[in-house]
C-alpha cells in the first residue's frame, strides 16, 4: 500500500459537499509535472509549509487520485495501467495560502485539465466497514467552527499508535480508517460538523510475524486495545462489518500524463 499523508486527505466536491466558500473550478497558478527518477519505494504527496504550495515525489497518478477522491484503490475502477506504472514528481504552487481543500480541488483539475481526464461516480456494492455510533453515544465535542486546516495523522512506536484527528469531518475519519484497514469505510454515524479527538490503539502484528520476532530490535508491544475496541471505548464510534454501497470512480478516459 503507498505511504499517504495524512494531512492531505481532505474533500472532494464529487464525493462530499465541499466546504463553504470553497469553488470547484479553483485551479493552480503554476505547476510542473516531471517523471521521477529518485526511490521507487518512496511515494508521497501533500501541501507544503504554509499550504501555498502542493508537492508529489515519485508518485503515480492512481495515488493522486486516490488522495483527490479519497477513496481506497479498489474503488476506482477502469484505471489503465500506466496510471499506476508510470511515476510523476510535483511542483504546483497556489495564487495564495489556501486550505487543504481548494489544493485538493486545484489538483483534481490540473489532471482534468491536463490528461483530459473524465471520470462519472457510481455506487456499488462491496464488503466494506460502517463507521456508526455506538448504543452509548459519541464522546465528542463539536467544534463551533470549521474554520482552519483539518487533518487525522498517526503517531506510533513499536505497535503504540495514535490517531488524532483537528478539525476533521467524520467522513475524513472514515478514510484514514479504511486506509489502516481492509475494506472502504462508510460514515453512518449522522454526525455534522467538525471535531478533535484522539484514538490510543495496538495495531496487530504483520502478516506471518514469526514467533519469538522483534521490531527494529525491540520485542513487539501488544499491550492497550485493538482499534475496533479503542474506537468504543475512547469516541463511542464503532465498525461493522457488512456488505453495502459504497461510493466508486468509474475512469472513462484518460490520455497519458506528459512531463513539461
Amino acid at each position: 500500500m503507498h505511504r499517504l499523508a495524512a494531512w492531505v486527505l481532505s474533500i472532494f466536491p464529487l464525493l462530499a459537499q465541499l466546504p463553504p466558500g470553497v469553488s470547484p473550478d479553483l485551479r493552480f497558478e503554476v505547476a510542473s509535472v516531471k517523471l521521477a527518477h529518485g526511490d521507487p519505494y518512496t511515494s508521497w504527496v501533500r501541501p507544503s509549509t504554509g499550504y501555498e504550495r502542493y508537492e508529489a515525489v515519485n508518485c503515480p497518478i492512481s495515488l493522486m487520485l486516490q488522495v483527490a477522491f479519497r477513496i481506497r484503490a479498489e474503488q476506482i475502477v477502469g484505471i489503465p495501467g500506466w496510471l499506476d506504472s508510470q511515476r510523476f514528481d510535483m511542483q504546483a504552487k497556489a495564487e495564495k495560502p489556501s486550505t487543504a481543500d481548494e489544493l485538493h480541488v486545484m489538483l483534481v483539475n490540473m489532471l482534468v485539465d491536463r490528461m483530459h481526464l473524465k471520470y462519472h461516480r457510481e455506487k456499488r456494492d462491496m464488503q466494506m466497514y460502517a463507521l456508526v455510533v455506538s448504543k452509548e453515544g459519541a464522546k465528542l465535542v463539536r467544534r463551533e467552527s470549521a474554520a482552519g486546516d483539518t487533518w487525522v495523522d498517526l503517531h506510533g512506536h513499536n505497535l503504540q499508535t495514535k490517531m488524532q484527528g483537528i478539525n476533521a469531518r467524520m467522513d475524513f475519519l472514515a478514510f484514514r480508517l479504511a486506509e489502516e484497514l481492509d475494506r472502504p469505510v462508510v460514515d453512518m454515524t449522522g454526525l455534522k460538523g467538525t471535531y478533535d479527538f484522539e484514538v490510543n490503539y495496538t495495531r496487530e502484528l504483520p502478516h506471518n510475524f514469526p514467533e519469538g520476532g522483534k521490531l527494529n530490535g525491540e520485542e513487539p508491544d501488544t499491550s492497550g486495545p485493538a482499534l475496533f475496541a479503542a474506537l468504543k471505548q475512547q469516541i463511542g464510534l464503532e465498525l461493522k462489518a457488512e456488505k453495502g454501497p459504497v461510493d466508486v470512480i468509474v475512469i472513462d478516459g484518460a490520455e497519458k500524463l506528459h512531463e513539461d
